[in-house]
């Protein structure tokens, strides 16, 4: 995934956090009653996904389930009070 979409996403995701939209699904994610606990959940049951996905060796949908897991991941983040910035530094430091 290019920086620039993994950035793009974190910014809808952040200005969906400041400001809560009625029809958005992030919104819905980091608005729900309860708490951490939906995004937290969503990112357990992608994760079971993405698994399942590579044991039966579909690209396709590897693809997909990683796309989703990680898109659960960061709305989780954001949830949790990282920035993006943070967990970058961090894979940044230990590339070295």
């Amino acid at each position: 995934m290019s920086g620039d979409v993994l950035a793009g996403l974190w910014d809808v995701i952040d200005e969906r956090a400041d400001h809560p939209r009625e029809e958005s699904y992030v919104s819905s994610l980091l608005c729900h009653r309860k708490g951490i606990d939906k995004p937290l959940e969503k990112v357990g049951e992608e994760a079971t996904e993405f698994v399942l996905a590579v044991k039966n060796g579909d690209p396709d949908r590897i693809a997909e389930e990683g796309a989703d897991l990680l898109f659960h991941l960061l709305v989780a983040l954001r949830a949790a009070g990282v920035d993006l910035a943070a967990v970058l530094a961090v894979l940044e430091a230990r590339r070295r």
